[in-house]
């Protein structure tokens, strides 16, 4: 393995065993974000807003540089990397217990991330680019295997299957099984079941509801509704009011061995579940 892999073994490695599921906060260092773009474009904003959500209780920063909302145009490489390394390698300076993940699907950016100090890359296209697997293994850090649909800009295009879960969970055990075979061990392939990535409504709850079978083949699981346009389609809420939904969506993780939530607000995902997970150990 290569330099610093020591230090990323032993940061992934302090996520499990535990008893509450683990918070993923989103650091977006993009203009055109749905949720939060343009808020953390300035390097210095993003750090700050890192910092406080790991001092919320954040386990993991997921710092990404290219907008993945449906309809987004790609960025370039380049690019990506000039909005995401300075942020990246600041948190590392200043956090260095901190678990940092890169949120991209290009081998380039996500090597000169892995050498900033990221520990994870959260991979929309289950690391479908040539190397992407490797590149990941070589270093000694865990990847997120996504499900989505054609791009970022096509992927609501077709949003119909016979039988959403075990379609999903098929592709994504084949994504694992590659990732294995490119030399990843299981603890550090994670399932993302894709939420909102190419799903209509009733799929995205198909999904939700069906974590716990994702969960029963080995890997940890990796789920992201924060703040999701279904949440609003479902209940009429606003972009800025889907907190009570987005908790909501998260219900289905609670009891998981292994289980990581990507959301805005690390706080109150971490209040949720205290009292979530107090309730469902009490005994009957």
């Amino acid at each position: 393995m290569r330099d610093g892999s020591a230090g990323r073994a032993q940061r992934l490695d302090s996520l499990w065993p535990r008893q509450r599921p683990v918070v993923m906060g989103i650091l977006n260092c993009t203009p055109d974000s749905f949720s939060d773009g343009g808020r953390h474009l300035d390097p210095e904003a993003a750090v700050r807003h890192g910092d406080r959500m790991l001092a919320d209780g954040a386990l993991i920063v997921d710092v990404g540089g290219e907008s993945t909302r449906p309809g987004a145009a790609p960025v370039d490489a380049a690019e990506e990397c000039r909005r995401i390394l300075p942020v990246l390698g600041e948190l590392r300076a200043r956090r260095p217990e901190a678990v940092l993940s890169v949120d991209t699907s290009k081998p380039e950016v996500a090597a000169a991330a892995l050498a900033a100090g990221a520990d994870i890359v959260n991979d929309v296209t289950a690391g479908s680019a040539p190397g992407m697997l490797e590149l990941v293994a070589g270093h000694g850090a865990a990847v997120v295997l996504m499900h989505m649909r054609g791009s970022p800009r096509t992927m609501q295009e077709n949003v119909g299957y016979r039988h959403v879960v075990a379609e999903v969970h098929a592709r994504l055990l084949a994504r694992a099984e590659a990732a294995a075979a490119a030399g990843l061990p299981p603890h550090r392939i994670w399932l993302d079941p894709g939420i909102g990535f190419g799903k209509d409504d009733a799929g995205n709850l198909a999904l939700l509801a069906a974590l716990p079978e994702l969960a029963a083949h080995g890997h940890p699981v990796l789920v992201g509704p924060s703040n999701k346009a279904f949440i609003g389609r479902l209940t009429g809420a606003p972009l800025t009011e889907r907190l009570p939904g987005t908790l909501g969506a998260l219900t289905p993780v609670i009891g998981l061995p292994r289980a990581v939530v990507r959301v805005h607000d690390p706080a109150a995902a971490l209040q949720f579940f205290e009292i979530a997970s107090r309730l469902a150990e009490v005994p009957a």
